[in-house]
């Protein structure tokens, strides 16, 4: 499933990265992992993997059709850049919540990161969210936090391979909700994001990438692909416009090694304390947040995007 997620959608990010030299990196939906979940409750999982196909194949049609760019040219980017902010909000939170309950790693990270922000020379030198990495790693490697078990798992990832079951209760509970949370809830910002940092991102051409990455993936198990908001708003937010796409071709790199080491990198993961995670992804989008929120409620529409911000939030 691990392997999914980053190898086959780290090919189609490096692809598309380097075709439109545009950071596009395309991995997997949050919210509708969070959707299979609860229907893995009550249906099988071939039954689910039916349901991967199928969304697939929805998106497909809908990037070919180009209906997809007409429906977003129908969203108001301050409705749109809410939504994105009602999202990083919770990155953001989850950064004072790591300081409080992991304060001798996030709070040194936190500090480093303020400080080489404030002293521009020391910014230029050390980019403060490397700053933030470094500071991490060395405070869990003096405070022997860092605690990785059963060495003798796999190395190399063994992708299985599974037959899907078609079945009406599965397509009705999760065809729908499944494209929904990957075109308006994860493209959408992935959209907004890259407009906003002077990109034109292919929307048909990404939905239908979405469509084709869906159905291979399913293949291993791993839910469907979209292309992800936070990523590359990361990518899009420093640096010259034109060499964001080289941060992408990075990550797409780093995707495809993550994909065949599965097993090591979870292991990796999973012994990583949750403030240093939490920490180092609320402060790379702090900026982010910020310029949402900013676009969200500068024009007419703030009443609307209060709205879409609670709503998002909650």
């Amino acid at each position: 499933w691990i392997f999914g997620c980053f190898f086959i959608n780290g090919l189609i990010s490096l692809a598309f990265c380097l075709v439109y030299r545009q950071p596009l990196v395309f991995f997997w939906t949050i919210p509708g992992t969070v959707l299979v979940g609860q229907a893995l409750e009550h249906l099988a999982f071939p039954q689910v993997i039916g349901a991967y196909y199928v969304t697939g194949a929805l998106m497909l049609a809908l990037g070919l059709t180009g209906w997809m760019r007409k429906c977003m040219a129908l969203l108001p980017m301050p409705i749109v850049m809410a939504m994105v902010a009602g999202v990083f909000l919770q990155f953001g939170l989850d950064l004072i919540f790591a300081i409080r309950d992991g304060f001798v790693i996030a709070a040194p990270m936190t500090a480093v990161f303020l400080l080489l922000s404030a002293v521009r020379p020391l910014g230029r030198a050390l980019p403060p969210l490397i700053g933030a990495l470094v500071t991490g790693i060395i405070v869990i490697a003096l405070s022997g936090a860092f605690d990785v078990s059963e060495s003798a798992a796999p190395i190399i990832a063994v992708p299985n391979l599974y037959r899907p079951e078609f079945s009406w209760a599965a397509m009705v509970e999760l065809v729908l909700p499944l494209a929904i949370t990957v075109l308006a809830a994860q493209n959408a910002q992935g959209f907004a994001v890259l407009e906003q940092s002077g990109h034109k991102p292919p929307i048909n051409m990404v939905t239908a990438a979405c469509g084709v990455g869906s159905v291979i993936a399913a293949m291993v198990g791993t839910v469907s692909t979209c292309l992800t908001g936070p990523v590359n708003a990361i990518l899009a937010s420093g640096g010259d416009k034109e060499r964001h796409y080289v941060a992408g071709v990075m990550v797409a790199l780093l995707a495809l090694l993550f994909g065949l080491f599965a097993p090591v990198f979870t292991r990796f993961m999973l012994a990583t304390p949750v403030a240093f995670l939490a920490a180092l992804a609320g402060l790379a989008l702090l900026r982010i947040l910020g310029r949402a929120l900013i676009v969200s409620f500068e024009g007419a529409l703030s009443h609307g995007a209060t709205v879409a911000l609670v709503v998002t939030v909650a």
